[in-house]
């Protein structure tokens, strides 16, 4: 897999995409739907538990979800190509409190195949409250990293 080196850019609002509507299974075994957070800011990542970036940005993406949720900021996890019990081990072991979809296949991912490589892993998107895809993080992301972008795409009307 690609090891992305952590390069961001937010996409200008004319350029913009629709972001895949997605759903399936979380870890939680809920039902969930891409579209039902329409008018949300969305951080969605794309990660798997036997990737070691992964778990260095795991505690990152939790504290800034913590952060921004009151905020009306979502976070999605998209666990691809993972064994559900690891998965669920990696959510206990980093306190992770938002959903994940489960993506056994790297289906769900391949929707997003416009934004992101299919082999860069973790990766992350941020979807503006529109449902396009406002900015990307190839690689394992950085606190203040992710913040400037969430607040940048959060503070769009």
């Amino acid at each position: 897999f690609l090891a992305g080196d952590g390069s961001s850019r937010i996409i200008e609002v004319d350029k913009r995409l629709t972001a895949p509507d997605i759903s399936g299974v979380t870890l939680e075994g809920e039902e969930l739907v891409l579209a039902d957070f329409a008018g949300t800011v969305v951080v969605m990542n794309v990660w798997g538990s036997w990737c070691s970036p992964c778990r260095a940005e795991a505690p990152i993406l939790q504290e800034v979800y913590s952060e921004t949720r009151k905020r009306g900021v979502a976070f999605l996890g998209l666990n691809t190509r993972d064994q559900e019990a690891a998965a669920i081990a990696f959510e206990d072991s980093f306190g992770i409190t938002y959903p994940s979809l489960v993506d056994e296949t790297g289906e769900l991912q391949l929707a997003f195949r416009e934004f992101l490589p299919s082999n860069a892993i973790p990766s992350t998107l941020i979807i503006d409250r529109d449902g396009l895809v406002a900015a990307r993080i190839l690689g394992a992301t950085t606190y203040s990293q992710l913040t400037d972008l969430v607040n940048q795409v959060a503070a769009e009307r």
